[in-house]
């Protein structure tokens, strides 16, 4: 080998470390301090001396109950709005708003029900409201000097909420800003292939979801079994995470829709730790686990901050850093697709 090649060599082993100590400084606390806080939903007064939900615009307080995790510092930071999943509540990922939030986003996370049928278009409707409440609302709803970059707003989901936010990226409903990125959570729609809940997503051909924004799935391996003979998977083969990337057109920009895949670990392991009441203990008692929920939470927070950072701040260090040695996550990783494809522009 000459001297030339030597140095290539060097140069490129160089440049793969590097990559790796981005993508595992993502995986970690970012240096921002963080606050949450509760905002109530706007309601109107009724006959019998209740309320009912305020229709959207109709005041600064949100059409839905929320919890938003900002940084303390002063400044301007991009919104990733966190839809929860399937009768839980959004304070159960507290810890993983943090994670976000720390590294510079607002994180916005609607309650978006209490209880809900198999149908989820009200909550597509909520979601889009909550979403088009932000430019107008947002503001006074955050710290002293912080700031909204509604210019830059994200969606992602888990599970039921997975599906509610690749619905708003097909324009299930009417959204007044562009979305930057859409992060589906090990998404979930129904109970198995032809028990879909309505309106549905699967279409049942390869890459034919042509969503509005750069998309991300991520999957767990352990979702996908039940955790006895008695209970259903609660993410089933053929409705979960690789339907859902499988369904996905063509990336409008290479490496523009990824899918990664965290081998072992289940469906509510990105939760927080302590997750209270009788939904906390469902959460935990029906979904196969693959124990200490901490790895799992900094990997789908890590995961989410290089994939904002990426198509949000334009910085692909970290995003390329994960393709480049995935073992730098603080799971195990079973699948790691990056869609190259020619890229193609998006769906009007």
């Amino acid at each position: 080998m000459n001297i030339a090649s030597a140095a290539l060599v060097f140069l490129a082993h160089c440049l793969l470390l590097l990559m790796g100590s981005e993508a595992g400084g993502v995986f970690d606390l970012g240096r921002h301090g963080v606050s949450l806080a509760r905002v109530d939903e706007a309601r109107v007064p009724s006959r019998c001396g209740g309320g009912a939900p305020a229709p959207p615009g109709a005041a600064t307080l949100p059409p839905k109950p929320l919890l938003v995790t900002t940084p303390r510092e002063a400044g301007e930071y991009p919104v990733l709005v966190f839809l929860h999943g399937y009768l839980v509540v959004n304070s159960f990922y507290s810890q993983l708003f943090q994670h976000v939030a720390s590294h510079g986003y607002i994180v916005v996370a609607p309650q978006l029900y209490t209880i809900s049928g198999p149908d989820t278009t009200e909550e597509i409707n909520a979601a889009a409201a909550v979403i088009n409440w932000l430019p107008g609302g947002l503001s006074s709803a955050l710290p002293p000097g912080v700031r909204a970059d509604v210019t830059k707003v994200s969606v992602s989901g888990h599970s039921r909420g997975g599906k509610v936010a690749f619905a708003l990226a097909l324009g299930h409903a009417k959204l007044a800003l562009p979305l930057a990125a859409l992060i589906a959570v090990d998404p979930v729609d129904g109970m198995g292939v032809g028990r879909q809940t309505p309106p549905p997503i699967f279409t049942g051909r390869s890459r034919s979801l042509r969503v509005s924004a750069p998309a991300m799935v991520i999957g767990t391996g352990l979702g996908e079994l039940p955790r006895g003979p008695l209970l259903p998977p609660c993410a089933p083969r053929g409705v979960s995470h690789a339907a859902f990337y499988g369904e996905l057109d063509r990336a409008a920009a290479p490496g523009a829709a990824c899918h990664l895949v965290a081998a072992d670990y289940g469906h509510t392991d990105m939760m927080d730790d302590d997750t209270p009441g009788a939904r906390g203990m469902l959460a935990r008692a029906i979904c196969r686990s693959g124990g200490a929920r901490g790895p799992m939470r900094r990997f789908v927070g890590g995961a989410t901050v290089a994939f904002l950072h990426k198509w949000v701040r334009g910085d692909g260090a970290a995003m390329d850093g994960i393709r480049a040695r995935p073992e730098q996550a603080p799971v195990a990783l079973s699948v790691v697709e990056f869609r190259d494809d020619e890229a193609v522009a998006p769906a009007e």
